[in-house]
């Protein structure tokens, strides 16, 4: 029903910035909420930021808040987010995924769709 696809990643040194993207596919992919996680070499899947259908409401991750942007564009059906101040520590595989409903946005088992990842490696 939804299809996802991430783009953007690559290798930055500490301090610079990278902006991904997430192009979604589907009838309904306007309906969903987004979110972005990631996951670091052994590590679980963490949440890093959720936007809402609509992308008046948006919530981050502690660890990144101040520094990450999240935003969509529905008609590109397609969500952002932009990295800033990028440490070594954000090094990881990063996805997008989409959920329907306004709840339990933190939660990775809730979403519905996920894209494939794409590599962030921050360099120090």
């Amino acid at each position: 029903q939804v299809q996802l696809v991430e783009s953007g990643g690559g290798l930055v040194q500490a301090g610079g910035s990278l902006r991904l993207s997430c192009a979604a596919s589907g009838r309904t992919s306007s309906t969903y909420a987004m979110g972005w996680f990631r996951q670091a070499p052994g590590k679980e899947r963490e949440f890093v930021t959720a936007i809402s259908l609509n992308g008046i409401t948006s919530y981050y991750a502690d660890s990144v808040k101040g520094r990450f942007t999240i935003s969509r564009d529905n008609a590109k059906n397609t969500v952002y987010l932009e990295m800033n101040s990028l440490k070594p520590e954000d090094t990881a595989v990063y996805y997008c995924a989409a959920k329907r409903f306004w709840i339990a946005y933190t939660q990775p088992h809730e979403y519905e769709y996920w894209g494939q990842g794409t590599q962030v490696t921050v360099s120090s």
